[in-house]
């Protein structure tokens, strides 16, 4: 907690709230999609109108058609997943195959200069935003004194540089959060890491996308974020589209490995022990370990 703030707690996914007769279902991933089923039909056996949003309906826009009607826009919905959080832009350049952003928001970024300022700001890609934005975002935080203490879905290792670096410098106070996707991108976050060498480990996480390259090339990765001084946070590729919550199986890689490797890594079990001497029948977490989901996402409205 920073000055009486705090990062809030994320709804899991589905975020339900009602306004007079009408029930709101915001849907951030599609493995939420019949538990939004399920509740859509509560509501309207309750008498509610129902409306369905959110990333998760993106893919599957019909799943809920006949219990909600789908679409349309509820500005600062993310609010409902996370009471702490806020988005200053939409949209992300990078256009990554494996991520919905750039199909659900766009290549482009939609600015929003009068977001609701918290300490949770979730979006997409923090330094590849026009400059001046940059600065208004900041300043808007200043001015309100408010702590960012989670720049949720972090930065982007190709446009961070010693620059942007002391530009956020002034108002994070949570961790530097980056991903490191594929071997493509080995240069640009070697170069990151090497410039944050001298803040902690514990204030610099790699989201590491994992199951989209063969075994060797995924778990190399995830070591060199280690010797690099970060922390990394395994993220087994799943499809856009999957309804249930379990990693897309492919190369050399088997469900039980994928779900091996993020165990391994988010509860920081590399810290008493290499991969392969990894046990998974171990039921006790060892002290200080984190307890982390295997598929920590982050919910976007």
């Amino acid at each position: 907690m920073s000055q009486g703030f705090d990062i809030g707690r994320w709804s899991g996914g589905l975020a339900e709230w009602t306004d007079d007769d009408t029930a709101y279902l915001s849907v951030a991933f599609t493995w939420r999609l019949n538990d939004a089923y399920q509740r859509a039909c509560w509501y309207k056996a309750a008498g509610y109108k129902v409306r369905a949003g959110g990333p998760g309906i993106f893919t599957r826009k019909h799943f809920l058609a006949d219990v909600a009607e789908i679409g349309g826009s509820i500005p600062d919905a993310v609010v409902h997943h996370n009471p702490m959080a806020t988005f200053a832009s939409r949209g992300c350049p990078v256009g990554c195959w494996f991520c919905i952003v750039p199909k659900l928001e766009g290549k482009t970024f939609t600015l929003i200069p009068d977001f609701p300022v918290r300490p949770v700001l979730c979006d997409n890609n923090l330094s590849a935003l026009p400059t001046d934005f940059q600065d208004h975002v900041i300043s808007r935080y200043r001015a309100a004194g408010v702590p960012l203490m989670d720049a949720n879905s972090g930065f982007e290792p190709r446009t961070f540089d010693d620059e942007v670096f002391a530009r956020w410098s002034t108002i994070n106070v949570g961790p530097w959060r980056f991903a490191y996707d594929d071997q493509a991108e080995r240069p640009f976050v070697e170069r990151v890491m090497h410039m944050l060498r001298d803040v902690p480990s514990r204030k610099k996480r790699v989201y590491v996308l994992v199951g989209n390259e063969p075994m060797a090339a995924c778990i190399e990765r995830v070591r060199e974020v280690i010797a690099w001084g970060g922390e990394p946070h395994v993220q087994p590729y799943m499809k856009l589209n999957a309804l249930e919550r379990k990693p897309h199986v492919r190369f050399d890689w088997s469900e039980q490995s994928l779900r091996d490797l993020a165990r391994w890594s988010n509860r920081y079990l590399y810290k008493y022990t290499d991969f392969e001497g990894y046990q998974r029948s171990a039921k006790t977490a060892r002290q200080g370990e984190r307890s982390a989901d295997l598929f920590d996402a982050v919910p976007a409205a």
